[in-house]
């Protein structure tokens, strides 16, 4: 049996999810079938294979001793509803100001099926993210996002520049309303399911368990994926179609992930509304 992924077919069913994401609006119901094993195989291809070990302690190189079986049992886990999300272990990291910024480690198994499923995920977001935001997409870069800031900037030649960190964004994200967002374009059970899970699944810290009632752990595959798409909806379509129709001047959002810097032209614009 060949055991290598097929590029050539993964790469045509990305392209038809993003293809059918394109031609209509309506939450799709049929995505989880694309997902087969040489899905998984691509996805564990695609996983960071040195990253921290999880609470169970598995590393990449003990899970690809029985590869094929952990990638078979995970597919049909994931298929039947059985798969239960492994709380993610918390690590603090410090920060340039002094304070500690918290991460979550899934587990490495965990990590690949997040994969798989952001792999499905991100040609329909594609489709209807705005190129206002830069963070944690394909072929985008946070060089890219300071490009773009300069050379709107000089275009304006001068104007009020805002700069806003979204603070502790991913510790405080409403499950609830994330869930109602991502309802709004995926009608797949099997992976609304699976991302409750992941929001749900807690963190171990100092060998104790707590409950997660909000936020999507910094450290998770499918976690900047899922911020994108809340702030997508929450701040840079409201951008777009509530603010700039409503400022009297050329006005811009440039987001990479929860950073961002509206800018707004100033004189021509300030001297319109006053």
């Amino acid at each position: 049996m060949n055991k290598t992924p097929s590029l050539n077919d993964i790469s045509t069913q990305l392209t038809q999810i993003a293809k059918t994401a394109r031609e209509t609006q309506a939450p799709l119901t049929t995505l989880m079938h694309h997902v087969n094993i040489d899905w998984m195989r691509e996805a564990y291809r695609r996983t960071r294979k040195d990253g921290a070990l999880g609470v169970d302690g598995q590393s990449a190189t003990a899970y690809a001793e029985n590869l094929e079986e952990n990638l078979q049992n995970l597919l049909g886990q994931a298929k039947s509803g059985r798969y239960r999300a492994p709380p993610v272990k918390r690590v603090y990291i410090p920060k340039a100001n002094g304070e500690q910024r918290a991460l979550g480690i899934p587990t490495f198994e965990d990590k690949v099926l997040q994969r798989a499923i952001a792999m499905v995920l991100e040609p329909v977001y594609e489709q209807q993210f705005l190129d206002c935001s830069y963070g944690f997409r394909p072929g985008r870069s946070a060089r890219q996002a300071l490009d773009r800031l300069y050379s709107a900037t000089a275009d304006m030649r001068g104007g009020w520049i805002i700069e806003l960190d979204i603070r502790k964004y991913f510790d405080t994200i409403d499950h609830q309303q994330l869930q109602e967002v991502v309802r709004k374009r995926i009608g797949d059970g099997v992976i609304l399911r699976l991302i409750g899970k992941w929001l749900n699944a807690g963190c171990m810290e100092a060998g104790r368990y707590a409950r997660s009632d909000a936020g999507t752990p910094q450290g998770g595959v499918i976690s900047p994926l899922l911020a994108n798409i809340y702030l997508h909806e929450v701040l840079d379509a409201w951008f777009a179609q509530e603010v700039c129709p409503r400022t009297r001047g050329q006005a811009e959002l440039i987001r990479y992930a929860d950073d961002g810097a509206p800018r707004r032209r100033g004189k021509e614009a300030l001297k319109k509304a006053a």
